[in-house]
């Protein structure tokens, strides 16, 4: 199955994407590792999210994660849609992760989260929507109710690093550098 990403305007390549990027074999040692023990689809479903080359959980796998484990497809989706660390649509190479907490907030973070959008190409998020990839796939921009590092805020993580005290200035330093690593 092929589809675009996310909103918005890019003057990015817009790349396709197989959603079976996870295959049977890999599905299979994923339910093998964990087993049937209670918890064990919350590990599969993050074990399958990493084995995705797009980081994110298609619909496919979690399917056939359901038929293969006998969970009931409901309580799969559930479980993946319910937590924030798993991802339904496919994800950039970098992440930008904006703390939207109420002391980011007061802090400034919208105005992080809608420059980190802009320098990528996208218009704010409407309502509801919590993420932005861009179509080349190289960033994703999402939001977190919290980092739990208040007294450091506004907050953000790129690619995994929690940056605290954050500024414009600093974030757009930061993409700079990152899209030019990108563009190597």
């Amino acid at each position: 199955m092929r589809e675009s990403v996310s909103k918005g305007t890019s003057a990015l390549a817009e790349k396709s994407i197989d959603e079976n990027t996870i295959d049977g074999k890999k599905l299979d040692a994923i339910i093998e590792k964990f087993g049937t023990k209670p918890g064990a689809l919350l590990g599969m479903l993050e074990a399958a999210q990493e084995a995705d080359e797009h980081q994110y959980l298609p619909e496919s796998v979690l399917e056939q994660l359901a038929i293969k484990t006998k969970i009931p497809a409901s309580r799969v989706y559930s479980v993946a849609s319910f937590y924030s660390f798993f991802n339904l649509k496919p994800q950039g190479r970098h992440s930008i992760v904006v703390c939207r907490g109420t002391a980011c907030h007061t802090r400034g973070s919208k105005a992080l989260l809608e420059n980190a959008l802009a320098a990528l190409g996208s218009e704010p998020l409407g309502e509801g929507e919590t993420s932005f990839t861009t179509l080349d796939r190289e960033f994703s921009v999402r939001t977190v109710a919290c980092f739990g590092q208040c007294a450091l805020s506004p907050v953000i993580a790129i690619d995994g690093v929690i940056l605290s005290r954050m500024t414009e200035g600093k974030l757009i330093a930061a993409l700079k550098k990152l899209k030019k690593e990108v563009a190597k």
